[in-house]
Parts: C-alpha cells; structure tokens; sequence
C-alpha cells in the first residue's frame, strides 16, 4: 500500500501525513484506527499527533511555488494537469495514515472503522459532523458515489487498478457503509480507508469527467480562494471547517491562506526564492544546495537551509526505457545503456557526493533485495527458473560501478560487446543493425537541470555509435507525452511505501501495460513479474510481503529496465525564517506535509 498515494506528490511523490502506549485493537469491533497488524500508536481518545505542537497558532499567508501550470480543478481524471496542493487540501479521504507510524491509519469522514471476522469487507460509519464546504452534510450515497466513480473508466487508471478489489459498497443505514471484497488482502481495508470522499451532488451538476476550472467542493481544510490560470492559486482556510478540532486535525493546517505560484521550472524558481517571491523550497538539485543556497540573507539567518532526516522507502529514479519501442526490447542492449552511466563521475563533478546510489527498486528499506535469494524468496523464485535470468540465482543486485577495478572504458567494453550479440555493428561510425537502421532515441526533460546529467551520458553512447539526442519541453506537454507513452527515454521516480501492495499493479503488470495513463511507463507485460505482483497484494504475513517484494526486486532489476540513478535520505529544505515548527519530526513524510504541521511566526 502507498500510503497517500493520490494525496500527492509529485512527485509522486507522495507517503502521508500522545501518548507513548501501544494498544492493541479487536478487528471485529468498531475502530478509531486500523493497521495491518492490529497495533496502533494512538489510543481512543487521543488528542493529537506526536509530531504536532499544542503552541500552533492560526494567521499568516504562506506562498509556495510549482513548475509549468494548471488547466483543470479534478484532480481524479486523466485528461490535464490539476494546481498544485488541490488534492491535499480540499479533499479528504474516510482515513488518514499517520506520520510516525508505517502501517496505521485513524478515522477521518469516518468516526468508525469494522473489518469483518473474515475480512472479506470492511464497514465505515460516517462521522455525522463532516460537511463539504457548501455546507452539505457527506453521506453514505457520496462515500458510494465516490467509489463507483473511481473505479469507473472516468477516473485516473491508477484508481482502478487501486481499488479493483474492492468489489461494491453496500449502504446499510444512514450513516453505514459496508464495502464489499472480491478476495482477502491483508491490507484493503486499510486500502478502502484512503478512498477520497466527492460530492454526489456537485459531480452531478458538473459532469466528473468534464476539464474545466470550476472551483471544486470538497471537504477539506481548505477551499479554493483564487485561480490566475497558469499564474497561481489561492487557497484560504475554511473558517467552518467541520474536522478542525478532531484528534487527526488539531494544530495542523495553520495558515490562513496558501498560494502555489507557477514558474517556468525550477532554476528560475530558486532565483525568485530568493528574492522572497515565496516562502518554502524543497531543493531537488545538488548543484542548487551545493552553491547557489549563500550570501547574506543565509549568513543573517533571513533565510534557513536544512536538511530533515526521514525513513521513506526510496524505490527507484531512474532512466527509463520504454519497451514498446521495438529498440529497447532485447535485455542485452538494455543492459549495455544501462553499463554507460557513470554514476561515481556525476556524483562527485556534478552532485558534490551528496547521492548513493540507487541499488534497488526499494531503496532505502528491508524490502530491498541483498545477498542471494533464499527461504521464502527463493521459493517465490525457484519455479520459474526456465523463464528467468540466472544471474537472479547467482549475483547480487549490484549497480554497475567505475570505482576500480573497474573503469568506465571497461564498462564500455562490455556494453559493446552485448550490442554485438544484439546483432549491432557500427557502420561509418554509427551503431547499425541488419536491416541498415541506425540506433537513435531522444531523451525526453522538462527540467534544464537534468540537461548537466544527461550531456556526459549521452557523449558516453556516443562511443558506442548510439546516437541519443535530448529533447526539453514544458511541463504541459511532458506530462501528456508521458500519460501517452510517447517517449523513448525518461526520467522517473518508482515511489513506494512501507508496505506495497495494489499499486504495484498499476506500475508492473501487463494489464496496465495499455493502459493511458497509467505508472507502467516501462511497458512491462511479464507473466513471472504479474505472478510476483499478485503476491505482493495477497500476502498474508509480513514475511511473505518482504519475500515477494524482494523477489520482484531481482526480477526487476535484471531486465535492466531502467538505468538506476540515486537517491537521499534526507529533504533537502530552504526557507525564509518566518515560521515556528513542533519539536518533533516525523517519520513517513514529504516536504509539504511536514507544512502541515508549521505555523507563522508573530510579527510585531
């Protein structure tokens, strides 16, 4: 499960947002929280989050940036690109995960969660306070309006693939809902929690698939103020929000007002950061941490730069290549593009050492393939031994190094004489295979940023007689290209959780492989890959989820689908000194959710 999943990122990204005891909780009783394993942080009654501060004070206007611009206000559906802390803001979810724990969630729209004795459906019981922001209360026929419509073809395939196994909603009173399983997965009920809850009656009024820029109703702490269409968006506190002084609310969302301003990318953006255009910038780029982040604003403490440790799982960044492309089906020739990225040069001329680099598609966490297969994971493995590559069985996941005794020049070596098997040849100085085709494909960047990265790789193909061109575009058109498929080659993050589960369909299996839209970018349509993905859902035991996950991983890394980039474990964070903050941090979290824990500094 990826907790937050459609409360966004970027990037994707996306992971979510006392009392010391530990309680243990009766899945067959009504609940104020569920988790995988029956435990939970937080008892009945608590008051707030550990990492939220009872000194937080309401006021301030605080201003963020985004990159390219918005065309639309649903964030659900495929077509256009939604404004920047819309799904965050304004819509809720029947639960919320919370940040200090990996596998828990607490009541939201609904006070009450019941998982059935055979945990093949799961029962909400909608907080009677909850209210959209026109006033309306939310009912059972919303909360079933809102998974029909997700489920359905209207929505975003990452919904579908989601929620698939939840087969129906089943409304029992007013105030009751009953979902209803097709199959038991550990972790669906807590999969159900996380449905964002719409209003029937706006989306029938506005039809749910229709682009436009209609201020949305939701039923979050915020409603939409003010939209300069691609410009900026405003959005102020909701002063009657109905979940304000709820546990999982109190001291949080502080401020008055929140304007996301929009900026070519993200070089520009950090100049107008510093000229105090906006607030908050989480630095993506080593070069802007390393050398542009000084001088008297930072020496005079005007501006802060931080960097705040975490534990989310880091999956993967990587180069991706999309296998649909006739050029990129033959694992030999994936392998020999994957052998000329020399990470230890970019890490040390271009990323100042800041990175480690990527060595798995569960990057920083006990998911991770090591050694060699064994137990349970060998298991997983074994029967398909014929369909499989043996280095799988042999060789640790290993990302391809220049650190000696190896070199780039070996590297090379070896990447030429993989495209030789391949049937390529060079043929006046280009890369040629039997039919006289030359071996060409573009690199497709929004950020200019990635061009530094991406110049000394590609001079490495070029040694090879690979001719690999970069092509940059806005951020408009790189999204649609992307939910189309069109590309070659890209740069992507494969996010994932503590706990994996229906996600993986949408990033891994053939049925999504289709589908516009969806995480498989790669293209992938492998029955063992399929077979692995389906364990990962169904697990019964954590030992079963680690073995799956870990099986996959090799599978995975071994078709080199990618070229494995890097990661940190830490956000890398500036700021303009104007805030006050809680003492303690999170865990599980993303740069703009630890805002949500922020508040404004009195001003004289």
């Amino acid at each position: 499960m990826r907790f937050r999943k459609f409360l966004y990122t970027p990037c994707t990204y996306c992971i979510l947002f006392l009392t010391v005891l530990t309680v243990y909780v009766n899945p067959l009783w009504a609940a104020h929280g569920i988790s995988i394993d029956g435990k939970l942080k937080y008892p009945k009654g608590f008051q707030k989050f550990a990492y939220t501060s009872d000194n937080a004070v309401k006021g301030g206007h605080l201003v963020l940036h985004g990159l390219g611009s918005f065309d639309k206000m649903n964030p659900f559906t495929l077509k256009g690109n939604e404004p920047d802390g819309l799904p965050e803001l304004v819509f809720e979810t029947l639960a919320v995960p919370s940040l200090d724990e990996p596998f828990a969630e607490y009541g939201l729209v609904a006070k009450d969660i019941e998982l059935a004795e055979d945990k093949m459906s799961v029962t909400f019981t909608i907080n009677e306070n909850a209210r959209f922001s026109d006033g309306t209360p939310i009912t059972v026929e919303d909360v079933k309006f809102s998974l029909e419509m997700l489920k359905s073809d209207k929505a975003r395939p990452q919904y579908q693939f989601y929620f698939r196994d939840i087969e129906n909603a089943e409304i029992l009173d007013s105030k009751r809902i009953r979902f209803n399983f097709s199959q038991k997965n550990r972790e669906l009920h807590m999969i159900a929690a996380q449905l964002p809850v719409l209003s029937k009656n706006y989306y029938t009024q506005y039809a749910f698939e229709k682009s436009s820029l209609e201020t949305p109703v939701g039923s979050g702490p915020y409603i939409v103020a003010d939209i300069k269409p691609g410009k900026s968006i405003t959005y102020k506190r909701n002063p009657d929000y109905w979940g304000q002084n709820l546990s999982v609310r109190r001291n949080m969302y502080n401020f008055d007002k929140i304007t996301y301003k929009y900026f070519k990318d993200q070089i520009i953006s950090l100049e107008a950061f510093k000229a105090h255009d906006f607030d908050f910038m989480y630095i993506n780029i080593a070069k802007q941490w390393a050398r542009d982040l000084q001088g008297p604003k930072f020496n005079n403490k005007l501006i802060l730069k931080e960097t705040l440790k975490h534990k989310n799982n880091q999956g993967m960044q990587g180069f991706v290549m999309n296998i649909r492309k006739p050029l990129f089906q033959d694992p030999k020739v994936r392998k020999a593009l994957s052998l000329a990225f020399d990470f230890e040069w970019a890490n040390k001329a271009l990323f100042f050492e800041q990175y480690t680099r990527s060595n798995s598609y569960f990057s920083n966490s006990e998911l991770a393939a090591t050694d060699l297969p064994k137990g349970l994971e060998l298991d997983y493995l074994t029967p398909f031994k014929d369909k499989i590559p043996q280095e799988i069985f042999t060789k640790p996941l290993e990302p391809h190094s220049t650190i000696s005794p190896n070199s780039l020049r070996k590297n090379l070596r070896l990447a030429k004489k993989l495209l030789t098997e391949a049937g390529w040849k060079i043929q006046n100085g280009l890369l040629t295979n039997t039919k006289g085709e030359s071996f060409q494909f573009e690199i497709l960047l929004y950020s200019p940023s990635f061009e530094r990265v991406m110049e000394p790789y590609i001079k490495n193909l070029k040694k090879l007689g690979i001719k690999a061109q970069m092509r940059r575009v806005d951020a408009a058109l790189y999204v649609r290209r992307i939910k189309e498929f069109d590309f070659d080659m890209m740069v992507n993050v494969f996010g994932q959780s503590q706990s994996p589960g229906n996600e993986q369909r949408d990033y891994w299996h053939s049925s999504s492989a289709a589908r516009k839209g969806s995480g498989n970018l790669i293209g992938l349509q492998n029955e063992v890959v399929d077979a692995l993905v389906e364990k990962i859902i169904y697990a019964g035991t954590q030992e079963e989820l680690t073995a799956a996950c870990k099986a996959l991983d090799r599978i995975l890394w071994y078709g080199y689908y990618v070229v494995p980039n890097w990661y940190i474990d830490h956000h890398r964070v500036v700021y303009w000194n104007i805030f006050n903050r809680p003492e303690t941090l999170p865990l599980y979290y993303s740069p703009l959710q630890i805002l949500t824990t922020w508040w404004m500094k009195e001003t004289d």
